[in-house]
């Protein structure tokens, strides 16, 4: 395994996670729904990594997953919350605490916070 590579919706999806991930980590945009020449292109790009799979939690984003957890079978999921608004939305500590929580962010030196109850 060389690492991470990150699927997301979009290139403000992508903006979003970039504030706070390393270069080191690859992010790759279906542009919407993805056809069989950019799933083919995307599994190309990700080659020996571990694929995390980052949707919006709206109907296409469901749909746009589920295609890509069949080419991806092993990918890990990040989900956002419905009441955020899609990922370009959710705020960036919460994304950082769910990508830190699969190690890959380092943890940091302040606590974790806990959305278990609606969080900020």
């Amino acid at each position: 395994m060389d690492g991470f590579f990150v699927i997301v919706e979009g290139k403000n999806d992508a903006k979003r996670l970039r504030r706070f991930l390393p270069e080191s980590v690859p992010i790759a945009m279906t542009h919407g729904l993805p056809g069989q020449e950019r799933l083919v292109r995307l599994r190309w790009m990700a080659r020996h990594r571990q694929v995390v799979v980052i949707t919006d939690a709206d109907p296409a984003g469901r749909r746009i997953r589920r295609i890509l957890k069949e080419v991806f079978p092993d990918a890990w999921d990040i989900y956002t919350k419905p009441g955020f608004n899609g990922v370009e939305h959710t705020p960036t500590d919460y994304m950082e605490d769910r990508f830190r929580r699969l190690g890959i962010i380092p943890a940091s030196d302040s606590s974790m916070i806990d959305y278990s109850s609606g969080g900020p």
